[in-house]
């Protein structure tokens, strides 16, 4: 009974209906089960995973608590992007440089922009979240916003562990269910994480064969392009400095770009390549500018975060051989 009281309690604390409670989870849960068998998971899997399930409410109040970013750009780079971690990327070019160049040659990937995102996203493995992912799964799928998403991502967390990829103990991730050094959703997990180092198992919590080979099959699969790089910070000219261009005019050839009187950071020419770049001045940029390739296009498919895209290619370009 005590996992009841413990369901009780949390319904009480924070759910908007406190007439929810222990009776309403345990026929979710029996829902929930009778989903999973009909989808082919073992009894077994789904006895170990939801038999002694305890929901988080600490999973929930981080949700509803999500703040706006205020963060300016540069208050953003100088955390995410820190000199610490451009110092450690590059120890972790070097120390890994074998293991980078089958990764590269297999995904068409540059091993900077793997680097970056490992320690963007875990702090090179170092941070990847010590919450349990299906408690905090089934509470944002019982109980929080954008339930069906995370009943999806659940199930699909119950087939990785049928799977035996890693055990229960050791799912551990976010509090919103991104998993191990790289930060999977389970979705993104079976769709996207490889098994590098050829034993059997996808392993993103602890080979590094594994996470760094999951980085770039996933850049890969959005439509990374291995002979470009992100984009770049440039000067406009006053005509464009203080002027709304309207979005349809924001992607043109780099030529037009250098015609347009917009140069690199430090002034000189723009690259002479016919790549399409798009202009973008992100909120709280302090004025900053950037011509962004196809590849930034591709890491915000990653995270909806142009602060995130910008502190990706800033460490990327930072440890550059």
């Amino acid at each position: 009974m005590l996992f009841f009281r413990n369901a009780f309690l949390l319904f009480f604390l924070v759910l908007p209906n406190s007439v929810q409670g222990a009776e309403s989870f345990a026929a979710w849960l029996s829902e929930l089960r009778r989903e999973a068998l009909g989808q082919g998971i073992h009894q077994a899997t789904i006895d170990s995973s939801l038999g002694h399930l305890t929901l988080l409410p600490d999973v929930l109040k981080k949700q509803k608590r999500q703040p706006e970013k205020t963060r300016s750009l540069d208050q953003y780079l100088q955390q995410i992007a820190s000199p610490q971690r451009v110092a450690t990327g590059r120890v972790k070019m070097v120390r890994h440089r074998a293991l980078l160049e089958r990764v590269s040659r297999r995904y068409q990937v540059q091993p900077r922009f793997i680097i970056a995102l490992w320690g963007v996203e875990s702090d090179f493995g170092q941070n990847s979240g010590q919450t349990p992912v299906v408690p905090a799964l089934a509470t944002l799928a019982f109980a929080g916003q954008r339930s069906d998403y995370f009943r999806r991502e659940l199930l699909v967390a119950l087939r990785i562990l049928d799977e035996g990829h890693i055990s229960f103990e050791q799912m551990n991730g976010s509090w919103a269910g991104a998993m191990g050094q790289c930060q999977f959703m389970p979705w993104n997990f079976l769709r996207r994480a490889v098994d590098f180092n050829g034993d059997g198992r996808r392993d993103i919590w602890h080979s590094t064969d594994d996470v760094l080979a999951s980085i770039a099959h996933f850049l890969s699969k959005l439509g990374w392009r291995d002979d470009l790089t992100w984009g770049r910070e440039v000067l406009l000219p006053p005509s464009l400095a203080h002027e709304t261009i309207p979005k349809n005019e924001q992607k043109k050839n780099l030529r037009e770009w250098q015609r347009m009187g917009v140069r690199r950071a430090d002034g000189t020419d723009l690259p002479r390549r016919p790549v399409v770049a798009s202009l973008i001045r992100p909120s709280r940029s302090g004025g900053r500018a950037f011509l962004a390739y196809s590849n930034y296009e591709v890491l915000l498919k990653w995270n909806r975060s142009s602060s995130f895209a910008l502190a990706i290619g800033h460490i990327a370009d930072q440890i550059k051989p």
